[in-house]
């Protein structure tokens, strides 16, 4: 699937309508508490595993986006307002988190 409609709802969700005609709301803080970038989730180079530590996201200014731009046809990438801004959100990432809002049962994706 891939997004029609991608909007951002206040400062609280992020509106997707999905090419199939579902709808997800996805809660900024869940978007950025689940960033995938290597720094927040860690990476696999060379057959060792980097595992990050948790961050302290203790500023408000962490969940506030400045952003979205397209990354090809194939994800989104966002911009917080504390300049963080590795984390490119696949269609399936978003899917995922979309379907964790909707349904409460929310596990990390990594």
């Amino acid at each position: 699937m891939k997004p029609k409609q991608i909007k951002l709802i206040g400062q609280e969700e992020l509106f997707i309508k999905w090419d199939d005609g579902k709808e997800s709301k996805i809660n900024l803080k869940l978007l950025r508490d689940e960033c995938p970038c290597a720094v927040c989730k860690g990476e696999t180079v060379l057959f060792r595993t980097y595992k990050p530590p948790k961050l302290k996201l203790s500023s408000p200014d962490v969940y506030i986006l400045k952003e979205i731009k397209p990354v090809g046809t194939y994800a989104i990438q966002l911009y917080w307002q504390d300049n963080h801004n590795t984390g490119i959100y696949t269609w399936d990432v978003l899917q995922s988190l979309g379907n964790a809002e909707n349904n409460q049962n929310y596990e990390p994706l990594v």
